[in-house]
């Protein structure tokens, strides 16, 4: 199955986004092709949480929980993309502010 260019994944995650109202910013540009995304979701600035697409257990894409279980603070939250930004340069980091990030990001995605 053909996907969709990473760099015009992203551009259609921000432009969706900002159009329902909420915001999306690209913290770490990836590979235009086929860089993987890690999205750093809050919910009005709070709940700082990361997910990623991955292949879940029936073998389909799907969108799966990342990064540690408690982000103390800001500074716990930037260390995580920036340490796997070291290990995969590829790697684009984005961040969503927005309600039900996940949902909105699954649809967007063609996920669910």
């Amino acid at each position: 199955m053909a996907r969709l260019a990473t760099a015009a994944l992203v551009n259609a995650l921000v432009r969706r986004a900002n159009q329902q109202g909420g915001s999306a910013m690209v913290l770490a540009r990836g590979d235009d092709t086929a860089g993987g995304i890690l999205f750093l979701a809050y919910e009005r600035g709070r709940n700082p949480r990361f997910f990623e697409r991955g292949l879940g257990p029936r073998g389909t894409p799907e969108l799966l929980s990342s990064g540690p279980r408690e982000l103390a603070d800001e500074e716990a939250v930037t260390a995580y993309w920036q340490r796997r930004r070291e290990r995969d340069r590829d790697l684009w980091v984005l961040e969503l502010d927005i309600a039900e990030a996940e949902r909105f990001t699954a649809e967007t995605m063609a996920l669910s």
